[in-house]
């Protein structure tokens, strides 16, 4: 019988538990991520690179309350990095009055809602950005809103709003080919 005044024992991963964070993490954090992208190898890129960013700084990394919510963040921020560069890049193309047909185009493929085939991925990759990061983190990742909140830097009642908003649309595109009527 364990004592309930006994403090809690945290067991926090050593420097050679990363690889097993990565085994237990990996294609969890690539599936969330592909839904957001668009593209599985997008998403494994930025997950990759958020795994050897916390083998870099794996010291301090592994004193985190949530190592793996780092590595998500990490991996989060480059999709968005991407996107940004991504967007800059179009928008740089539009105003010269030439047509994006170089890496650039192939990069906006993968936000411009041509998932890897399945259920329901293209349709969430139509989403808002936002609203794509809420739903993919909560159905596909498994995160409490806090944890998303945490995730995303941002409230938890922003979330709250763009998980609503996400099934709102998605509701608004299922409803009529589910043979509902609103």
């Amino acid at each position: 019988m364990s004592d309930p005044s006994a403090p809690e024992i945290v067991v926090r991963p050593s420097g050679d538990d990363l690889e097993l964070l990565f085994r237990a993490h990996y294609g969890r954090l690539v599936r969330a991520l592909t839904v957001v992208a668009g593209d599985r190898e997008v998403a494994a890129d930025a997950v990759q690179e958020a795994f050897v960013k916390a083998h870099l700084h794996w010291r301090k990394v592994q004193r985190y309350d949530d190592p793996v919510g780092w590595i998500r963040r990490v991996a989060i921020n480059r999709l968005r990095d991407d996107h940004r560069r991504t967007a800059r890049r179009r928008r740089l193309t539009d105003r010269l009055g030439a047509h994006a047909v170089d890496d650039a185009a192939a990069a906006d493929a993968a936000w411009s809602g041509r998932a890897e085939p399945g259920e329901l991925a293209p349709l969430i990759a139509s989403l808002p950005r936002q609203q794509r990061l809420a739903i993919a983190l909560f159905y596909v990742d498994g995160l409490s809103v806090a944890e998303i909140a945490r995730a995303l830097e941002v409230t938890e009642g922003a979330v709250k709003f763009h998980l609503h908003e996400g099934r709102q649309r998605l509701r608004r595109t299922l409803g009529p080919l589910l043979g509902e009527t609103s």
